[in-house]
Protein backbone atom coordinates (compact mmCIF):
# COMPACT_ATOMS: atom_id res chain seq x y z
CA UNK A 1 0.00 0.00 0.00
CA UNK A 2 1.32 3.56 -0.83
CA UNK A 3 1.75 5.92 2.22
CA UNK A 4 0.78 9.05 0.44
CA UNK A 5 2.21 11.47 2.93
CA UNK A 6 5.62 9.28 3.22
CA UNK A 7 8.31 12.32 3.20
CA UNK A 8 11.40 9.98 3.88
CA UNK A 9 14.54 11.05 2.80
CA UNK A 10 13.43 15.22 2.29
CA UNK A 11 15.21 18.04 4.45
CA UNK A 12 12.43 20.17 6.45
CA UNK A 13 13.62 23.43 8.07
CA UNK A 14 11.49 24.58 10.95
CA UNK A 15 12.06 27.97 12.46
CA UNK A 16 10.56 29.17 16.04
CA UNK A 17 10.93 24.79 17.13
CA UNK A 18 12.35 25.68 20.60
CA UNK A 19 9.18 25.38 22.03
CA UNK A 20 5.60 24.59 21.06
CA UNK A 21 3.94 24.58 17.72
CA UNK A 22 7.36 24.13 16.17
CA UNK A 23 8.02 21.23 17.66
CA UNK A 24 5.17 19.56 17.37
CA UNK A 25 4.63 19.74 13.13
CA UNK A 26 8.92 18.64 13.43
CA UNK A 27 7.84 15.99 15.25
CA UNK A 28 4.58 15.26 12.64
CA UNK A 29 7.18 15.43 9.85
CA UNK A 30 9.91 13.25 10.56
CA UNK A 31 6.91 10.56 12.24
CA UNK A 32 6.77 10.88 8.54
CA UNK A 33 10.52 10.17 7.50
CA UNK A 34 11.49 14.06 7.18
CA UNK A 35 14.98 14.77 8.47
CA UNK A 36 14.63 17.80 10.63
CA UNK A 37 16.78 21.59 10.95
CA UNK A 38 15.31 23.11 14.06
CA UNK A 39 16.21 26.58 13.99
CA UNK A 40 15.66 29.39 16.76
CA UNK A 41 17.38 31.59 18.99
CA UNK A 42 17.92 29.47 22.11
CA UNK A 43 20.52 27.27 21.17
CA UNK A 44 20.01 24.96 24.48
CA UNK A 45 16.13 23.97 23.71
CA UNK A 46 17.05 23.64 20.09
CA UNK A 47 19.28 20.94 20.27
CA UNK A 48 17.32 19.26 23.26
CA UNK A 49 14.62 19.15 20.32
CA UNK A 50 16.99 17.61 17.71
CA UNK A 51 18.13 15.30 20.35
CA UNK A 52 15.25 13.99 21.24
CA UNK A 53 13.43 13.94 17.58
CA UNK A 54 16.35 12.16 16.17
CA UNK A 55 16.05 9.15 19.31
CA UNK A 56 12.22 8.89 18.89
CA UNK A 57 11.90 8.78 14.90
CA UNK A 58 15.46 7.18 14.43
CA UNK A 59 15.74 10.38 11.22
CA UNK A 60 18.77 12.74 11.06
CA UNK A 61 17.78 15.69 12.94
CA UNK A 62 20.10 19.02 14.17
CA UNK A 63 19.66 22.12 15.93
CA UNK A 64 21.18 24.98 14.02
CA UNK A 65 20.58 28.56 16.11
CA UNK A 66 19.69 31.72 14.34
CA UNK A 67 17.89 35.06 14.22
CA UNK A 68 15.46 35.25 11.78
CA UNK A 69 15.83 39.11 11.71
CA UNK A 70 19.80 38.87 10.85
CA UNK A 71 19.79 38.26 6.88
CA UNK A 72 23.48 37.51 6.90
CA UNK A 73 23.01 35.25 9.66
CA UNK A 74 19.79 33.55 7.98
CA UNK A 75 21.50 32.89 4.66
CA UNK A 76 25.07 31.48 6.49
CA UNK A 77 22.39 29.09 7.94
CA UNK A 78 20.69 28.04 4.94
CA UNK A 79 24.62 27.98 2.96
CA UNK A 80 24.98 25.41 6.50
CA UNK A 81 21.98 23.19 5.79
CA UNK A 82 23.05 22.68 2.50
CA UNK A 83 26.56 21.81 3.13
CA UNK A 84 25.23 18.87 5.51
CA UNK A 85 22.68 17.78 3.91
CA UNK A 86 22.52 19.13 0.22
CA UNK A 87 19.02 19.71 -0.25
CA UNK A 88 16.18 21.72 1.67
CA UNK A 89 12.72 20.03 0.65
CA UNK A 90 10.33 21.66 3.23
CA UNK A 91 9.94 25.18 5.14
CA UNK A 92 7.81 25.91 8.13
CA UNK A 93 8.36 29.70 8.94
CA UNK A 94 6.60 28.67 12.25
CA UNK A 95 8.79 31.96 14.79
CA UNK A 96 6.67 34.96 15.85
CA UNK A 97 5.95 36.65 18.84
CA UNK A 98 2.86 38.88 19.97
CA UNK A 99 2.69 42.21 21.31
CA UNK A 100 -0.07 43.40 23.24
CA UNK A 101 -0.92 46.74 23.18
CA UNK A 102 -3.80 49.78 22.49
CA UNK A 103 -3.66 50.83 19.12
CA UNK A 104 -3.59 54.69 20.19
CA UNK A 105 -0.03 53.12 22.82
CA UNK A 106 1.33 50.82 20.90
CA UNK A 107 5.31 52.16 20.08
CA UNK A 108 7.08 52.45 17.39
CA UNK A 109 9.85 49.65 18.74
CA UNK A 110 6.53 47.42 19.50
CA UNK A 111 4.87 47.28 15.79
CA UNK A 112 8.35 47.13 14.06
CA UNK A 113 9.64 44.35 16.02
CA UNK A 114 6.03 42.55 15.54
CA UNK A 115 6.68 42.97 11.99
CA UNK A 116 10.47 42.02 11.83
CA UNK A 117 9.96 39.11 13.00
CA UNK A 118 6.93 37.40 11.59
CA UNK A 119 6.89 38.49 8.47
CA UNK A 120 10.12 39.53 7.07
CA UNK A 121 12.10 37.12 9.20
CA UNK A 122 9.44 34.22 7.34
CA UNK A 123 10.22 35.95 4.16
CA UNK A 124 13.92 36.27 4.63
CA UNK A 125 13.63 32.45 5.34
CA UNK A 126 11.78 31.82 2.32
CA UNK A 127 13.67 34.30 0.31
CA UNK A 128 16.85 32.51 1.10
CA UNK A 129 15.92 29.08 0.89
CA UNK A 130 14.36 29.28 -1.85
CA UNK A 131 16.81 31.08 -3.99
CA UNK A 132 19.93 28.99 -2.46
CA UNK A 133 17.62 25.38 -2.44
CA UNK A 134 14.71 24.82 -3.63
CA UNK A 135 14.83 27.09 -7.35
CA UNK A 136 17.79 24.94 -8.19
CA UNK A 137 16.27 21.88 -7.21
CA UNK A 138 12.86 23.13 -9.40
CA UNK A 139 11.26 21.47 -6.23
CA UNK A 140 9.59 22.93 -2.85
CA UNK A 141 7.19 22.75 -0.33
CA UNK A 142 6.79 26.52 1.89
CA UNK A 143 4.71 26.66 4.26
CA UNK A 144 3.92 29.96 6.46
CA UNK A 145 1.88 29.58 9.95
CA UNK A 146 0.37 32.59 10.19
CA UNK A 147 -2.87 33.32 12.90
CA UNK A 148 -6.48 33.37 12.29
CA UNK A 149 -6.14 36.48 13.35
CA UNK A 150 -4.30 37.17 9.78
CA UNK A 151 -7.69 36.99 8.60
CA UNK A 152 -9.73 38.87 10.89
CA UNK A 153 -9.52 41.44 13.62
CA UNK A 154 -10.81 41.17 17.08
CA UNK A 155 -12.24 42.90 19.76
CA UNK A 156 -11.25 40.95 22.99
CA UNK A 157 -7.34 41.92 23.09
CA UNK A 158 -5.45 44.94 21.60
CA UNK A 159 -3.30 42.87 19.45
CA UNK A 160 -3.30 45.47 16.14
CA UNK A 161 0.73 44.59 15.61
CA UNK A 162 -0.25 41.17 15.73
CA UNK A 163 -3.08 41.34 13.07
CA UNK A 164 -0.99 43.49 10.60
CA UNK A 165 2.09 41.30 10.93
CA UNK A 166 0.23 37.92 10.05
CA UNK A 167 -2.09 39.64 7.55
CA UNK A 168 1.24 40.27 6.05
CA UNK A 169 1.90 36.45 6.04
CA UNK A 170 -1.46 36.02 4.04
CA UNK A 171 -0.73 37.76 1.48
CA UNK A 172 2.72 37.10 1.27
CA UNK A 173 2.01 33.07 0.76
CA UNK A 174 -0.33 34.13 -2.04
CA UNK A 175 2.33 36.77 -4.09
CA UNK A 176 5.25 34.10 -3.52
CA UNK A 177 2.94 31.03 -4.49
CA UNK A 178 2.06 32.84 -7.52
CA UNK A 179 6.10 34.09 -8.46
CA UNK A 180 7.61 30.58 -7.22
CA UNK A 181 4.72 27.87 -8.91
CA UNK A 182 7.27 27.84 -12.34
CA UNK A 183 9.81 26.05 -9.87
CA UNK A 184 7.25 23.48 -8.93
CA UNK A 185 7.24 25.16 -5.44
CA UNK A 186 4.10 25.36 -4.05
CA UNK A 187 3.75 28.00 -1.05
CA UNK A 188 0.65 27.94 1.91
CA UNK A 189 -0.27 28.67 4.89
CA UNK A 190 -2.11 27.55 7.57
CA UNK A 191 -3.66 30.22 9.98
CA UNK A 192 -3.75 28.82 13.85
CA UNK A 193 -6.73 29.34 16.09
CA UNK A 194 -6.12 29.30 19.90
CA UNK A 195 -3.67 26.79 20.90
CA UNK A 196 -1.43 26.96 23.79
CA UNK A 197 1.83 28.27 23.42
CA UNK A 198 4.92 30.11 25.53
CA UNK A 199 3.13 33.10 24.10
CA UNK A 200 -0.86 32.34 24.90
CA UNK A 201 -1.00 30.16 27.80
CA UNK A 202 -0.98 33.20 30.15
CA UNK A 203 -4.35 34.42 28.77
CA UNK A 204 -6.00 31.38 27.50
CA UNK A 205 -5.95 30.17 31.58
CA UNK A 206 -7.97 32.95 32.40
CA UNK A 207 -11.35 32.55 33.51
CA UNK A 208 -12.54 35.64 31.12
CA UNK A 209 -10.60 33.99 27.65
CA UNK A 210 -12.17 30.51 27.83
CA UNK A 211 -15.71 32.38 28.50
CA UNK A 212 -15.06 34.22 25.42
CA UNK A 213 -13.78 31.06 23.88
CA UNK A 214 -16.63 28.90 24.47
CA UNK A 215 -19.31 31.73 22.95
CA UNK A 216 -16.63 32.41 20.14
CA UNK A 217 -15.65 28.95 18.82
CA UNK A 218 -18.17 26.88 17.19
CA UNK A 219 -16.38 23.96 18.72
CA UNK A 220 -16.50 25.51 21.90
CA UNK A 221 -12.92 24.43 22.80
CA UNK A 222 -9.05 25.24 22.09
CA UNK A 223 -6.96 23.23 19.65
CA UNK A 224 -5.25 20.52 21.07
CA UNK A 225 -1.59 19.23 20.82
CA UNK A 226 -1.41 17.83 17.13
CA UNK A 227 -4.21 19.19 15.72
CA UNK A 228 -2.22 21.75 13.63
CA UNK A 229 0.01 18.30 12.27
CA UNK A 230 -2.44 17.19 9.54
CA UNK A 231 -2.48 20.36 7.67
CA UNK A 232 1.25 20.78 7.94
CA UNK A 233 2.14 17.13 6.66
CA UNK A 234 -0.59 17.15 3.87
CA UNK A 235 0.98 20.80 2.86
CA UNK A 236 4.37 19.29 2.81
CA UNK A 237 3.74 16.39 1.02
CA UNK A 238 4.37 15.49 -2.64
CA UNK A 239 0.77 14.83 -3.03
CA UNK A 240 -0.40 18.28 -2.24
CA UNK A 241 1.39 19.21 -5.55
CA UNK A 242 -1.24 21.28 -7.11
CA UNK A 243 -2.24 23.25 -3.68
CA UNK A 244 -0.47 26.80 -3.19
CA UNK A 245 -1.55 29.99 -2.68
CA UNK A 246 -4.04 28.07 0.08
CA UNK A 247 -5.19 30.31 3.50
CA UNK A 248 -5.96 27.01 6.04
CA UNK A 249 -7.73 28.20 9.11
CA UNK A 250 -7.73 25.49 11.55
CA UNK A 251 -9.63 27.06 14.15
CA UNK A 252 -12.15 25.41 15.44
CA UNK A 253 -14.58 27.45 13.46
CA UNK A 254 -13.69 30.52 14.78
CA UNK A 255 -13.42 32.20 11.22
CA UNK A 256 -16.79 30.51 9.51
CA UNK A 257 -19.12 32.48 11.61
Amino acid sequence: MKNYFDLTGQVAVVTGCSTGLGVQMAKALANQGAKIVAIARRKELIEAVAKEIADTYKVEAVGIQCDITDTDRVNAVVDEILAKFGRIDILINNAGTGAVAPAEDITDDQFYNEINIDMFGSFRMARAIAKKAMIPAKYGRIINIASMYGMVGNAEIPTIAYHTSKGGVVNFTRAAAAELAPYNITVNCICPGYFYTELTTAVLDTDMFKAFANSHVPMKRYGREGELNAGAIFLASDEASYVTGVILPIDGGYTCV
